[in-house]
């Protein structure tokens, strides 16, 4: 596991969640000057330079549950109201789609250009304000001195160490299963063609080197996929051309988001529930959180200005039915607990609906 993993999680699951409020904001009509202030207050307070500080420590991921704490307290530093409902949808969201992009990674260092995809973004929100704009140039430039060294091996279990923290997760999104890059399960669909990472060569072609390093022999086969050599590397500066589209705001087209847990996900949910052995860990992880969040400026609304509530869906039935199932999950999680520990025998449950 990479203890530096955690600022590439966080700044992009931000930049997703981010894109998402943005979107939503528009939806709802919300006025352009509060829906600035929301977006300017949230990539304030997530770029503050205290909280950078201690995200940038070498340490270990933080759990789910842990990690969620610290975007709640994030989608809440401005005059936004997200309810419980609304929250687990945007965060179920952002995981599944920076899941997707590590996915897609022609290569492990290509996680870097992501984030810097995410950052790009960010900045086109906060063009007008200047001092936050310096914020996220600060935390790009650490970004640069940190990463811009690594060995592709580090890169390598950087990947791995976000892949392990994401591989239970298979929620189904309207989005990925409209463009057929998702199943029906929740599990993604990956190209066996398309572009090839930087610096390696179209496939197709074996050659064969004797012992004085002398080319011998050349060998065609076809490999049966449709790929595409990287016309460039994409820039690792303040200002390039990232190439790769990784990260960038699938949202930009208005479209519904609707988000569905798969069997996987609704028995890891279930799990959790009933989860009740102690994490030996625990401790230290509040303790770190607890930094985390203490180096969160949350800028309390001055004057009169009113806060409001956003909706992440689309209509009041779906709403109503996503608390339906995380209600029932719970009870069935909570009845699983209790029957393990021989309150009732297990054919009780099929008396759930």
């Amino acid at each position: 596991m990479s203890v530096r993993t955690l600022p590439l999680l966080f700044l992009n699951l931000g930049g997703e969640m981010l894109y998402i409020l943005d979107q939503r904001l528009r939806a709802q009509n919300i006025p352009g000057d509060k829906a600035r202030k929301v977006l300017n207050d949230i990539i304030s307070t997530m770029f503050n330079r205290k909280f950078m500080e201690e995200l940038f420590k070498p340490q270990e991921l933080y759990s789910k549950k842990a990690l969620r704490t610290v975007y709640d307290r994030l989608a809440h530093a401005s005059i936004m109201r997200l309810n419980q409902a609304s929250m687990d949808k945007l965060y179920d969201l952002m995981t599944m789609a920076f899941k997707y992009q590590v996915l897609l990674c022609p290569r492990p260092k290509d996680v870097l250009l992501v984030t810097f995809n995410h950052l790009d973004a960010i900045k086109g929100f906060i063009r007008d304000s200047p001092t936050i704009l310096h914020q996220v140039d600060e935390t790009f430039q650490q970004l640069t001195e940190i990463y811009g060294g690594l060995s592709a091996g580090e890169f390598q279990l950087i990947r791995q160490t976000l892949l392990i923290f994401f591989q239970d997760l298979h929620i189904r999104v309207s989005i990925f299963l409209k463009d057929k890059v998702q199943n029906s399960n929740g599990r993604f669909v990956l190209p066996v063609s398309g572009p090839l990472p930087w610096g390696t060569k179209v496939p197709g072609l074996i050659r064969t080197f004797n012992n004085k390093g002398e080319e011998v022999r050349k060998v065609e086969f076809k490999h049966g996929g449709s790929y595409v050599a990287a016309p460039k590397e994409g820039s690792f500066e303040l200002y390039g051309d990232r190439v790769l589209k990784l990260g960038t705001n699938m949202y930009s087209v208005n479209r519904p988001v609707e988000t569905h847990m798969s069997g996987a996900s609704e028995n890891l949910a279930a799990q959790t529930q009933e989860s009740i052995a102690p994490n030996p860990l625990a401790k230290e992880e509040l303790n770190l959180l607890a930094r985390l969040i203490g180096g969160m400026e949350i800028k309390k609304p001055s004057g009169p200005e009113p806060g409001f509530r956003l909706n992440l869906f689309t209509t009041d039935e779906e709403e109503e039915t996503s608390r339906r199932t995380k209600s029932w999950l719970g009870s069935w999680g909570s009845l699983r607990s209790w029957t393990s520990q021989g309150g009732a025998p297990a054919r009780a449950m099929t008396c759930l609906p």
